[in-house]
């Protein structure tokens, strides 16, 4: 992704591009009552206020209409995009970021997009230049003909680009962009081309020359040092598991975070079989880790002064011969026994693995991050995260969720949960009740993490869109969480403070 290509002027008529994103603001719920917030001559003005009368436009968010541009135009197209609020309300950088990523994915057929962003305010730029980058992704690895849709060049249109905020906050976004987009790659991608090997030789070419460390260990280094909840998940695939640690720690490091991520690159259900419509999506099992892997790499490329530590725990769980049977008892990290209750509550065992590393390190708060439960569907649906652990970790990482403008919700860990987890055999099972599954497994995970503030995110259904793209999110992998991630750690490196 190039450096941000910016277009000084905001008058409309002087931009020679192939399509030009205008936002409209709500006019009052009226069709045809759309306010158009950019700069363009009388004549044009009224072209476009014309188009939005006859189109009974209404400027609300999610409303995208793409028009053939004026003759007073360089442009071939205009993308009108609604961002709503009204004349009393500025829209928020959240609705921005939509709206300019629903307008280029409308866009889709023009190589050359220009995004005018609804004022010079520097929030409202990076917003509109952010929501435009994620718009413009497209997964194209597999097609046979990937050029039937052009690589795209996003403009950004502002006067302000010698601004320190606006440069700023555009190269944050070009950031933030990439570590997305690079989530969404791996997700998206065929497990068979991305078994735990792969994975993890990813992961060491991604950080390149990052001021990161990468350590990989192998099935017999998790072996020797006892992981046995990653061990045991993988033992049943031909693609042994690996353990991947991610380390970057800058010179005045103002706090220490770890960070976990679930890696499962295929889940069957292990020998508790999914049913095969269940496995359709579970490619996306593993992306808690390469959000863990890509929010390491965003902080280092931003220099934040915070000390980050990633785990990436990787495996593939299959069935076979040698695959772990429900009623197995296994060691984890660190000497707790669990009793196998259902191999497809696998998520739980090698991120529980990675959480006992990860606090022996002693840092000021350890977040992990997982696909982990259909229940987090069940409650809160595909677009929000659940987030549980201790109080002030957990609403420390729910405010960056709303400055980031990804959906989360608080959630409780009653304590009663914990007796459905006993065991008459092992420390605990791998399962518990009925009822509460998303707060059950989080129940589960506490036990790993000791005194240690905690806070974990449930991203099963946000990390993987089945159904209509919109705004910047298209089909498939999501890349989420991510921004949530950073935006926390830049807080952190802000204050000092993890909670």
């Amino acid at each position: 992704m190039p450096s941000t290509p910016v277009i000084a002027s905001r008058q409309l008529e002087t931009i020679d591009t192939d399509a030009l994103v205008v936002f409209l603001a709500g006019g009052g719920g009226e069709p045809g009552t759309a306010r158009i917030l950019a700069e363009a001559s009388d004549a044009l003005t009224d072209e476009l206020l014309d188009a939005v009368a006859a189109l009974g436009l209404t400027g609300r968010a999610d409303e995208v209409t793409l028009i053939p541009a004026s003759p007073l135009l360089r442009a071939s197209a205009v993308v009108l995009t609604g961002v709503g609020g009204d004349a009393d309300h500025e829209p928020t950088a959240e609705f921005v970021r939509r709206a300019a990523g629903a307008a280029v994915r409308a866009a889709s057929r023009h190589a050359r997009v220009a995004v005018v962003p609804p004022s010079e305010d520097a929030t409202a730029v990076a917003a509109a230049y952010e929501g435009a980058l994620l718009g413009a992704y497209a997964f194209t690895r597999y097609r046979e003909r990937p050029a039937s849709k052009p690589e795209q060049t996003i403009s950004v249109v502002t006067s302000k680009s010698r601004s320190k905020d606006v440069r700023a906050g555009l190269e944050r976004a070009g950031v933030v962009a990439r570590a997305v987009t690079s989530v969404r790659d791996l997700v998206n991608a065929s497990p068979s081309d991305l078994t735990p090997a792969v994975f993890a030789d990813e992961a060491r070419t991604a950080v390149g020359s990052a001021k990161v460390k990468v350590s990989v260990a192998d099935m017999a280094a998790l072996r020797a040092g006892g992981y046995g909840g990653i061990v045991g998940v993988g033992q049943g695939s031909v693609n042994e598991p690996r353990l991947v640690t991610l380390s970057y720690s800058p010179a005045r490091a103002k706090a220490h975070v770890a960070l976990v991520g679930k890696g499962i690159t295929f889940d069957s259900g292990g020998l508790s079989l999914k049913p095969p419509t269940s496995m359709i999506t579970m490619k996306s099992d593993m992306a808690g880790a390469a959000s863990v892997l890509h929010t390491v790499l965003a902080v280092a490329e931003l220099g934040l002064p915070v000390r980050v530590t990633g785990f990436l725990a990787l495996a593939e769980n299959m069935p076979s011969g040698t695959a772990q049977r429900p009623s197995d008892v296994v060691t984890m990290r660190g000497g707790k026994t669990v009793e196998i209750l259902n191999t497809d509550a696998e998520g739980r065992l090698v991120m529980a693995d990675a959480l006992v590393d990860a606090v022996a390190l002693e840092p000021d708060a350890v977040i992990d991050i997982a696909t982990l439960t259909g229940a987090q569907m069940v409650a809160l649906g595909a677009r929000t995260t659940g987030v549980m652990g201790d109080d002030g970790v957990r609403d420390a990482v729910v405010a960056a969720a709303g400055e980031a403008g990804e959906a989360s919700w608080a959630m409780p860990l009653p304590e009663e949960l914990r007796e459905g987890l006993d065991s008459p055999i092992a420390d605990l099972a791998n399962i518990g009740g009925k009822f509460g599954g998303m707060l059950t497994a989080a129940v589960f995970l506490k036990e790993f993490t000791g005194s240690t503030p905690w806070a974990h995110l449930d991203i099963a259904g946000p990390s993987f869109n089945e159904g209509k793209p919109w705004g910047y999110t298209g089909k498939g992998g999501t890349g989420a969480g991510v921004r949530t991630l950073l935006t926390y750690l830049e807080n952190v490196a802000a204050t000092g403070e993890v909670r």
